[in-house]
């Protein structure tokens, strides 16, 4: 594959700039291979007979799971030889356990008897018994099956016992030679000949075995194409990938339980795609060659989808073609709303416009396509070409057009997978006219927002061990998600609307019936938990606080605050009170944590590396900001005890004005420490990372979070009230701090953090800090003062600076 992006799974390297403490790196997780662009349609919409091979950029296939079973298929094919239920031989065949499968290796008719009772039941053995060749393939298999099924460990390989299976190949067709009139048992045999000389690297005896015994039958028995596989390795191995490749397209075709292997061994063979043409005997044979060829190609390749239709419309891999070139336009159009960081995309980086129009032009060839593909009919489900043309309207931003092609279809009489893509791109179209203020009644919506929150539920249940199923498998989550969060929730935001954004938000999560928890973390996905924290102002927050006591008349509005209640009363109060310390409206904060459950927990910094916990103190004075001070237990204050702290110092400054200046001065340390670059950050943020000084100012709280403005300005109104030079020379000081803040985040910031080149970063903040007035005031006017000494010794930067001067 032609891997185009690098991913960042983690931040911590950048830690060696700071040798810092880190709570809480910002990092989005493994990346989900089938839930990384914003997709609305589903790409088992045709069908799952070649799910397999749907578009993902990251793997390699879709999944790995045969679409049809090996197994049942197998037991089918000997029930009807032997004439009784698949059941009876899915059952031994597949079902025994290790010491049954002793048994059965040996199994004679006499011996028969000696079976447990229930086995000696079975319709399968009983018929076994009765039938001297029969049992004695079946025995014979069961003999093969330990030496073919050695488990490939890289650690503790086992060598493979390649005499054993010489004479076991040897034994087989000197068996096949006893049943030359049961064409069924004749395959199997030469089948299991094959396959020993294969395993036991006899790839020439294996290739005469399968031209002799295997090629000159006609025959759709499944052990025909198995037996073309294992020749086609042997032709691999013996110095012809391309042959090898053609055999295995064969296989593709003939053997659907086997599908997926044969894909994979195609594309091993890494053949050139027009010397294994050159095999192919008609144009059905051609095209399966083409699809799987273009099944692992993540770019566009329309070109071979026109190839294989021309070559057989009717086959079904022409709509797992068309799908898969939808959602490569979906990944390339459908770009994020950019309202949490998303490190699956660059949220900065937009595309450019030649970019863009390349991908439209591509967009309109594969509706043309798409529209082809229905009016022929030559295809069995024309109707995949309206939805296909229809969506891909859409996402151009022609609703009228999309809206006209959907008129041509009745859902009513669909397929359920098409109804349903029907009913989503009608729900898409309708979303966007909320654009349109007051030319759409949003309460229309909500019928079919109930019935795509009734099909998210509907989930299937997948393994645990599959650790990216519930995408694969429950479609509906993804695109519910997308649907509130990457559409509605933007569309709020224009409008102004941040209350039903966040609502939205949160509806867009797909939380399990199963979970009682009502915390925020546990009900909240990191991409909405992350919108809540850094979005909510104090005001929207007062808004969602009264929708927690009564509903609103609106169906829309009573539909979108269901989740709501749901949350945790304590979190919402803790998130409510920061809003406001963030707004430095203190009185209002303590309020809202006096709402707080008694023992409610607030969370304090922790050391990422020992583990332990960091107690903040936000009134201390720091000259250097790194590594930060921390204090001690008693002397730690969390959010409730800062807030009553700056309710304190704010009625201190009015009824006692002598000490006004020492009172703003604590104050802008308070708020000095609670920013990225303090020791009390957690107090207006729920995460720190290394990384953030790199990254520009995006949210509202940035201006004390990253700038450090408040702080700024309380400086200032401190130094004005003091005549104290030692004091004045502290402010001074801590104004040069702000400054540096402020001209480090503007100048030297971005979010592309990742492609900073360091040297040339710190080169520029040392010209920023150069030129910082406050250092040189704290110079001409406060050179003589203790603290100025002390700092000029302590803190490199006004060394830097006095040294440049």
């Amino acid at each position: 594959m032609n891997w185009k992006k690098s991913l960042i799974f983690c931040a911590s390297f950048l830690t060696i700039f700071f040798g810092e403490i880190v709570v809480n790196i910002a990092c989005g997780g493994e990346i989900d291979p089938y839930d990384y662009y914003i997709s609305y349609f589903h790409n088992d919409v045709q069908g799952k007979e070649y799910n397999q091979f749907s578009f993902s950029e990251w793997e390699y296939l879709y999944h790995d799971q045969e679409s049809v079973d090996e197994y049942d298929l197998n037991s089918a094919e000997w029930a009807n030889y032997l004439k009784v239920k698949k059941e009876e031989v899915h059952q031994i065949m597949y079902e025994s356990d290790s010491a049954t499968n002793v048994l059965l290796a040996n199994l004679t008719k006499k011996n028969l008897k000696q079976l447990p009772q229930d086995l000696q039941q079975n319709a399968f053995l009983k018929a076994l018994a009765k039938n001297k060749q029969a049992l004695a393939y079946f025995a014979f298999a069961k003999s093969c099956e330990p030496l073919a099924a050695v488990s490939f460990d890289l650690w503790n390989p086992v060598q493979r016992d390649t005499a054993q299976m010489t004479n076991k190949a040897k034994e087989a067709l000197l068996q096949l030679a006893q049943v030359k009139k049961d064409s069924f048992l004749k395959l199997r045999y030469a089948y299991q000949a094959l396959r020993m000389y294969h395993y036991a690297a006899n790839y020439e005896a294996c290739k005469a075995t399968y031209k002799q015994y295997v090629e000159p039958i006609s025959s759709t028995d499944l052990a025909k194409g198995w037996a073309m596989a294992v020749y086609a390795g042997s032709v691999r191995y013996g110095g012809n990938p391309t042959e090898a490749a053609y055999l295995f397209s064969k296989v593709f075709n003939s053997n659907p339980e086997r599908r997926v292997q044969a894909y994979k061994n195609f594309h091993y063979a890494s053949a050139p795609i027009d010397e294994v043409l050159t095999f192919a005997k008609n144009e059905e044979e051609k095209a399966y060659i083409l699809a799987i060829k273009s099944f692992g190609n993540p770019e566009y390749d329309l070109k071979a989808l026109y190839k294989v239709y021309g070559s057989t419309p009717n086959n079904l891999m022409n709509g797992t073609l068309l799908v898969r070139e939808i959602n490569k336009l979906e990944k390339n159009l459908n770009q994020p709303s950019g309202l949490a960081k998303n490190y699956y995309y660059d949220n900065d980086q937009q595309q450019k416009d030649n970019i863009r129009k390349a991908n439209l032009q591509q967009l309109e060839l594969t509706k043309a396509f798409a529209l082809k593909l229905a009016n022929e009919k030559k295809y069995p489900e024309p109707e995949l070409g309206i939805i296909s043309g229809a969506y891909l309207n859409w996402i151009k931003n022609d609703d009228q057009a999309a809206a006209k092609l959907l008129k041509q279809l009745n859902p009513a009489q669909l397929k359920p997978s098409y109804s349903n893509q029907y009913q989503i791109i009608n729900l898409l179209i309708n979303a966007r006219k909320l654009k349109k203020q007051g030319a759409f009644n949003v309460n229309e919506l909500v019928p079919t927002l109930k019935w795509l929150d009734e099909k998210r539920k509907d989930r299937k249940p997948v393994s645990g061990d599959d650790y990216f199923a519930e995408n694969r498998e429950n479609r509906f989550i993804s695109t519910t998600r997308n649907f509130y969060q990457e559409l509605l929730v933007p569309t709020y935001l224009k409008m102004g609307d941040t209350t039903r954004a966040a609502l939205l938000m949160l509806k867009g999560d797909f939380i399990p019936d199963s979970t009682k928890s009502n915390n925020f973390s546990s009900r909240m996905s990191w991409t909405a938990l992350e919108f809540w924290q850094n979005y909510l102002s104090a005001s929207t927050l007062g808004q969602l606080e009264k929708r927690f006591i009564k509903a609103n008349e609106s169906s829309f509005d009573a539909f979108i605050n269901e989740d709501l209640r749901k949350l945790s009363k304590s979190d919402f109060y803790e998130l409510f009170g920061t809003a406001y310390l963030r707004e430095h409206q203190y009185q209002k904060a303590l309020q809202c944590f006096e709402k707080l459950a008694p023992n409610h927990d607030f969370k304090a910094p922790e050391n990422w590396y020992t583990e332990g916990t960091m107690y903040a103190n936000p009134f201390i004075t720091t000259i250097n900001d790194y590594p930060k001070q921390f204090t001690s237990k008693a002397q730690t204050y969390n959010k409730k005890t800062f807030a009553k702290e700056m309710v304190r110092l704010e009625k201190l400054i009015v009824s006692d004005k002598k000490n006004a200046a020492q009172y703003y001065f604590k104050m802008a340390n308070g708020v000095y420490q609670t920013g990225y670059f303090g020791n009390s950050w957690i107090f207006i943020s729920y995460g720190w990372s290394s990384y953030a000084v790199n990254e520009k100012p995006v949210y509202v709280y940035d201006k004390d979070y990253k700038l450090a403005q408040t702080a700024k300005a309380w400086y200032l109104k401190a130094r004005s009230l003091s005549k104290d030079p030692e004091f004045r020379a502290k402010c001074t000081f801590m104004l040069a701090k702000c400054e540096q803040k402020q001209k480090a985040n503007g100048a030297l910031s971005s979010s592309k953090w990742y492609d900073i080149d360091y040297t040339n970063r710190i080169n520029q903040l040392y010209q920023l800090n150069r030129n910082n007035i406050y250092f040189a005031e704290l110079k001409q006017q406060y050179g003589s003062t203790a603290y100025f000494k002390k700092a000029s010794y302590e803190c490199s930067y006004l060394s830097d600076f006095l040294a440049s001067k």
